[in-house]
């Protein structure tokens, strides 16, 4: 089985499509050369297409399309891929400080007497405005427009800056406020399935790469997708392929069909508790089997959206008959429709009942064995059978009131009205995020329990903070047309928005008798969302505990009021005439939400909404953006600043050196997220972040939030670490504080790491297990730089924080197994050195740590660089990957 240049060449085929003549790359013809492509996993045949395709002899070469062709699915592959996606989607929290950087960068181009206009994207980018509303109001029914009048107020300046983007940079598109979320857009609009290429007249799979964790959702409708940092969407976007680790693909046979009772929202909790602790870290999972039937496109991209939470790169549920269906469904042109299945059932990726490939691991997953269940208090992954959630809940806050000295509560007066707030009290229920929203089962199904709720007088507690945020406008359409929205909204669930709100913490400030009662009390008090994620101290500061649910039982937390409930056998309240309630008496069959979906979601509502998906409203249209090719960056603005990470680069990379005399800067546990590192919600008013702020007049009612302050590296870098529920083992309490060494002195962390800058003395964290889990938010990278930290060593990476480190210049260090920070016996005071780096570096180098106790003893243990390939090498070499392509488009490096 030879292979050349000639046999590459040769699967290109002329094709005649429903929408004309296309060339196409057909990998099926290499089985023609006795290669066994029919045993490869889907994903690894898109992959293999995408190489075929870009092959040039020079980035992509023959070995690259080899290795793919010969793919074993044991092997744990060291070398990498060049991947070069169909096209990008971004957000506008890591959209707007990539910007920024492409903004930066064409002003160095242009420093260097070369044409700005070489900063471009090559490829088509999307960017949708979805994470800057805030929930302030809620329960009234101009809740979204008060809303958003409040987001345009505080983000001006952003959007200002977007839309001078969208003039001066070509094949970038902005979806404006108000739209949806991200990743709803793509799944219902943007996703083509097959992407059509009328520049060149050809046509191939769909891919996206996103600077979003749950870009994967749209992995759900066969279009393989990932979220990555937005330093590499950046390189991506000026030419530069994603290079990954040519990974393992797990098989998920999904069998059984969901019995009644059990949403989509219940299957992802079980499928991520059940896949987390088969480790796909790093690997690629594919569902496959007769249990795919039984489930529509909708609940497939709901199990997609949730791949970082159960750690694989992306879960793939490839194209069949299900999927062309919601093609058709939400209103995508019937001869694309026809050509997506042809095209794949031509190049043998459309997806049949005896796809059976050779996976790495195969697992069977029983979908007829899901129950209904809750996650939470602080992961994800931390699945509670609902008829157990009573007692495990209790347990939790019998164990916070115990360390207190007992249970508490307070009379509160809401609206007039005394209520009395109790440990276990739900303060905040919100129908959010992209992994729920958009799906009409379960939303219907949170609209046909409202309905049946208020029908037998029932209401939500008055202490409870409710929000309906759908992931599109269609959601509201149907809802509306279904006669829905009213009962929703007599229970406080108003549209207060559409995008990511309570899910990233945008969740907006509770009720003030409320929030006074938990912090003058120490009430323990807990969120219930339709989310995805539950970190500590992300949802809001003054919740102890929340917890993912479906939309329906977010419905039936509100109404309950507490998390402490057992749905069975203690009702949600009582109808006028004194009789109990009970979740079974309100819940909706299936039949009748299948009724509504049939009747009610129809492909001109996602026509009609998507024809002016680029057109804002009158807000976005009134905004006036400056033009030209070159940005005016204002040096007064605490939004928008240049960022530092182009100033003062030579032509050539310094030669790399050891790490010595290293001080540690923060001693972290397990399970360490993005979040930690660099929060996205509100800047708390004694924060490093809130004096810079308020120093240049910043009032704080008017401080924003972190995410929309990342366009200013001066907000950020005070902002990293500094989550109010980071634990540094070093200090004893909690958020962003450290020890400065040799004088003890406890600071913050951003004034400990300047004073160390200032003193010359580079800096090290270490951290335990899976440390930068969460979202793609390479700001937790960029704020690790500048803070000072030169290597992060840990005992375990996620995989887009560990590349955001390399692609920032951070060197990301693994600790042998068995190997801890803890068993090294560190406390924090001691000295270290990296050795090893500056005679030379390869992939996943074998580096010295020396370890210095301020008494002279000396501890070294040999850990990894998780440099994992010459391409990361080489980003480190340059001091990452902004230097490195710098270099490259402008110096012809």
């Amino acid at each position: 089985m030879s292979l050349g240049e000639r046999e590459i060449r040769e699967v290109k085929e002329e094709w005649d499509s429903p929408m004309g003549r296309l060339r196409i790359w057909n990998v099926n013809r290499f089985e023609e050369l006795g290669f066994k492509v029919s045993r490869l996993p889907i994903s690894i045949r898109i992959l293999l297409e995408s190489v075929v395709r870009n092959y040039d002899g020079k980035v992509v070469k023959v070995e690259d399309v080899e290795t793919l062709l010969k793919w074993d699915p044991k092997a744990q592959y060291p070398k990498e891929i060049p991947f070069i996606p169909a096209r990008l989607i971004l957000q506008d929290f890591t959209g707007v400080p990539l910007v920024a950087d492409l903004a930066a960068m064409r002003d160095a181009v242009a420093g260097l007497g070369k044409d700005p206009k070489v900063i471009n994207p090559l490829i088509p980018v999307d960017l949708v405005i979805d994470h800057s509303v805030q929930v302030d109001y809620f329960g009234v029914s101009d809740a979204l427009r008060l809303n958003m009048e409040l987001e345009f107020e505080r983000n001006r300046e952003r959007y200002v800056f977007l839309k001078w983007a969208q003039s001066a940079f070509s094949n970038f598109k902005v979806v404006p406020p108000g739209k949806g979320i991200i990743h709803q857009v793509n799944v219902e609009y943007l996703a083509k399935v097959v992407f059509v290429n009328t520049a060149n007249a050809s046509a191939y799979p769909d891919t996206v790469l996103g600077t979003d964790s749950h870009t994967t959702m749209v992995s759900g409708i066969g279009v393989l997708g990932w979220g990555v940092g937005g330093i590499e969407a950046e390189a991506v976007m000026l030419g530069q392929p994603h290079y990954i680790t040519i990974p393992q693909v797990v098989g998920v046979k999904l069998i059984g069909e969901p019995r009644e009772g059990v949403t989509a929202t219940d299957i992802v909790l079980n499928i991520t508790e059940f896949l987390r602790r088969r480790n796909v870290v790093g690997k690629i999972v594919e569902f496959y089997g007769p249990g795919i039937k039984a489930l529509p496109a909708w609940d497939r991209a709901t199990i997609s959206n949730m791949s970082p939470e159960y750690g694989a790169t992306t879960g793939l549920f490839p194209v069949d008959e299900l999927t062309l269906s919601y093609l058709r469904l939400t209103g995508r042109d019937e001869t694309h429709v026809k050509l997506v299945e042809e095209y794949l059932k031509h190049v043998g990726l459309f997806y049949t009942d005896n796809y059976d490939p050779a996976f790495s691991e195969n697992y069977q997953f029983d979908l007829s064995e899901v129950e209904p269940v809750i996650a939470g208090p602080r992961n994800p992954d931390e699945k509670i059978p609902l008829k157990s959630a009573k007692a495990m809940v209790s347990k939790l806050i019998d164990e916070y009131a115990n360390s207190r000295g007992g249970k508490r509560s307070s009379l509160v007066s809401i609206n007039d009205v005394e209520v009395k707030l109790s440990d276990g009290a739900v303060v905040i229920a919100a129908i959010t995020s992209c992994t729920n929203t958009s799906n009409p089962t379960v939303l219907i199904g949170a609209g046909l329990m409202a309905k049946k709720a208020v029908e037998k007088g029932l209401r939500t507690k008055p202490w409870v903070k409710t929000s309906l945020a759908p992931g599109s406008r269609v959601v509201t359409d149907y809802l509306t047309a279904a006669g829905l929205m009213p009962y929703l909204e007599a229970l406080g669930f108003h549209v207060t928005g559409y995008g990511c709100t309570v899910c990233i913490g945008n969740t907006g400030p509770l009720p003030e008798p409320v929030a006074k009662a938990i912090r003058e009390n120490d009430i323990y008090t807990v969120a219930v969302l339709s989310g995805n994620r539950n970190y500590e101290g992300r949802i809001h500061p003054l919740v102890k505990a929340a917890y993912l649910a479906s939309p329906m039982l977010v419905v039936a937390y509100a109404l309950a009021g507490r998390i402490d409930i057992d749905f069975d056998n203690e009702p949600l309240g009582y109808d006028p005439n004194g009789r109990p309630v009970y979740l079974r008496d309100i819940w909706p069959s299936m039949d009748e939400v299948n009724s509504v979906i049939k009747s009610m979601v129809t492909p001109e509502l996602y026509r009609r909404r998507y024809a002016d998906v680029y057109k804002g409203d009158e807000l976005w249209e009134g905004l006036k953006a400056p033009s030209g090719l070159l940005y005016q960056w204002d040096p007064s603005s605490t939004y928008i600043r240049k960022p530092p990470f182009f100033e003062n680069i030579t032509p050539e990379p310094p030669p790399l050196r050891d790490i010595k005399g290293a001080r540690i800067l923060l001693l972290l546990g397990d399970k360490i997220t993005t979040d930690h590192i660099s929060p996205a919600g509100s800047i708390p008013l004694d924060s490093p972040a809130a004096k810079y702020l308020m120093e240049r007049g910043v009032k704080p009612s008017e401080f924003n939030t972190y995410g929309s302050r990342r366009g200013n590296h001066e907000v950020m870098v005070r902002g990293g670490f500094s989550n109010v529920k980071l634990r540094n083992l070093m200090v004893n309490k909690d958020g962003g504080y450290t020890v400065h060494w040799p004088d003890g002195k406890v600071a913050t962390v951003y004034e400990v790491a300047m004073q160390y800058q200032s003193e010359g003395v580079p800096l090290i964290v270490f951290a335990g297990k899976q440390y930068g889990s969460g979202s793609s938010r390479d700001w937790a990278a960029k704020a690790t730089l500048l803070l000072g930290v030169k290597a992060v060593i840990a005992e375990s990476f996620e995989r887009i924080h560990r590349s955001n480190l390399v692609d920032m210049g951070v060197l990301p260090i693994q600790l042998p197994e068995g190997v801890s920070w803890r068993g090294l016996g560190l406390t924090g005071n001691e000295v270290v050195d990296v050795l090893g780096i500056e005679e030379g570096l390869e992939p996943r180098k074998k580096l010295r740590i020396r370890i210095t106790k301020p008494n002279g003893e000396v501890k070294e243990v040999d850990a990894v660089a998780r440099l994992d390939n010459e391409v990361e090498v080489e980003y480190y070499r340059h001091g990452g990957i902004l230097p490195y392509m710098l270099r490259k488009i402008a110096l012809g490096y």
